[in-house]
Parts: structure tokens; sequence; C-alpha cells
């Protein structure tokens, strides 16, 4: 048992860049396919998204306020999927999970409702830490460097 964890456990741990791939494309093209009616419905969705602010006590400009929630969802996810600034881009993609989090039970709507927002944020802070891989644009770009060395063995 214990040899096949520890070759299980390289056999993974030397494709890891390979799972971050399937990661940021799963996870970025879901949240472009979320965020493309929001950015592109125009200025009647872009209010009705952006009235969610208004949980948080800022009534103003929620035209604005949905724009910028659909474009963190949908350029979010295309700079998540492509692996493209992407550190900032997590910030970016927390922001707006906290505040959907916030305004999704301050409007009362109980974390059945809220759980998504929770468990895409925590999703966007691992993956801040983890970084893009090398098969992203960021490593492309020399914008990250990739360590090969194990940190963790199995024991």
């Amino acid at each position: 048992m214990k040899n096949f964890l520890i070759s299980s456990n390289q056999f993974f741990y030397s494709r890891r860049d390979l799972g971050l791939l399937i990661f940021r494309l799963g996870i970025g093209c879901m949240f472009m396919w979320h965020g493309f009616p929001k950015v592109f419905g125009g200025e009647h969705k872009w209010i009705e998204v952006g009235q969610a602010m208004g949980t948080l006590g800022i009534h103003f400009a929620p035209a604005f306020w949905g724009l910028l929630a659909g474009c963190a969802e949908f350029f979010g996810g295309l700079l998540f999927a492509v692996g493209l600034f992407y550190r900032l881009t997590c910030f970016w993609l927390i922001g707006n999970m906290s505040i959907a989090f916030i305004s999704q039970m301050l409007e009362g709507k109980g974390m059945l409702k809220a759980a998504q927002s929770v468990e895409d944020g925590f999703s966007f802070l691992g993956a801040l830490f983890l970084g893009p891989g090398k098969y992203s644009m960021d490593y492309y770009l020399g914008l990250v460097t990739i360590e090969d060395k194990p940190t963790v063995k199995l024991l």
C-alpha cells in the first residue's frame, strides 16, 4: 500500500502543471459562462446585478457596479483560464466573490444560496498560492517561475 501511495503521489506530482491547466480552464470557462449575460445583457442587466451593492449601503451607480461584477466574472474568467496576470486576477475574483457572499447573506438568502460564492472564493484563494503553472501565459511571458523540486514527500 505504501509503495502504491508513493508511486501515485509521484505520478500526479510530476503532472501538477497539467492539473493546474485543467483547473484553470474548467473554473475560468464557467466564470466566463456566468459573466457573459451580465456583461452583454445591457444596462438593464447591469442595474439588476449592481443593485446588490445596495445591501452594503452603496446605492449610487448600480449600472457601473453591475458591469464591473460582470466584467470580473467574464474577463476575470478569461484571464484565469489562460493564466495571464494570474495572481492579480485571483485577487479581483476573490473580491467579487466576497461581495457576492456578503450581499447574499445580508439579503437573507442564506448559506445555501451563498455557498457557491464561498466555494469559488476559496478556490481562487488557493489558486493565488499555487500559481498558474507552466502551461500559462504568465509562464510564457516570464512573469512567473516554476520550481521543479518537490517540497513535500509522502512518508
